[in-house]
């Protein structure tokens, strides 16, 4: 899947000379949390949710911190822009102007990695300079619940071909220890033996026979295994 297979095709962008109160009013009215703000039809810059939190008008600005003269002289001055962030009134002053962009052909996968990395809730996509559309975590979900829509409905299987592919599964993940875990399935049901080394492994078991189409349930038994080391000494556990 990728950045042209989930984006929203019809961005709704504003000019950098748009004021600032209605880029706010028309996130709200579009329920959209950011927009792309162009200039001659090319990306400018972005503005968020985030560029309008700190604001006089609702007594949400940030203080500068009041500090020395001689810190000044060392340190750069933030008062200036806090005041610009709380009290512009074009866009232009408070969008952020370096823009984490992808490409049509930009995977999921790696369009969720920029998220992360930069601590960002959408992306516009940009093909030649062109805003062509732009991708937010909403798309993703969106993406997810049509892809649940179109997948079949679980055809009833038997015991021996659910354990075929659970066990595929199982021992595709380096967290499987066969040597550890034993897995059954009897009516359906999912039935799990032997002992882990945290719950962490119970957990991601029990989701992988879930994935399993013609699974009722999933019974787990296993132990939590003791350290090679033994018990602690000199003491009681």
């Amino acid at each position: 899947m990728r950045a042209k297979d989930i984006m929203t095709a019809n961005v709704i962008s504003v000019a950098p000379e748009t004021s600032v109160v209605e880029a706010a009013a028309t996130m709200v009215r579009k329920r959209i949390t950011a927009l792309p703000v162009l200039d001659a039809g090319k990306l400018a810059g972005i503005v968020s949710e985030a560029d309008l939190m700190h604001r006089y008008e609702i007594g949400t600005q940030r203080a500068a911190p009041v500090r020395s003269w001689w810190r000044r002289m060392f340190e750069a001055d933030s008062a200036p822009m806090k005041y610009v962030e709380a009290h512009a009134m074009k866009v232009r002053d408070v969008m952020t102007q370096r823009v984490v962009t992808v490409g049509e052909d930009t995977s999921a996968t790696d369009i969720a990695a920029l998220f992360e990395e930069h601590k960002i809730k959408q992306a516009p996509v940009v093909d030649a300079g062109t805003v062509v559309g732009i991708v937010s975590r909403a798309d993703f979900l969106r993406a997810l619940v049509a892809r649940a829509k179109r997948t079949r409905k679980p055809r009833p299987r038997g015991d021996a071909a659910i354990l075929r592919a659970l066990l595929a599964e199982l021992e595709s993940q380096p967290w499987w220890r066969p040597d550890r875990s034993k897995v059954s399935v009897r009516n359906g049901i999912v039935d799990f033996s032997g002992e882990v080394e945290d719950e962490e492994e119970k957990l991601a078991a029990r989701v992988a026979a879930q994935n399993v189409e013609g699974v009722r349930g999933v019974e787990d038994s296993r132990a939590l295994s003791i350290p090679i080391g033994g018990y602690p000494t000199g003491g009681y556990l």
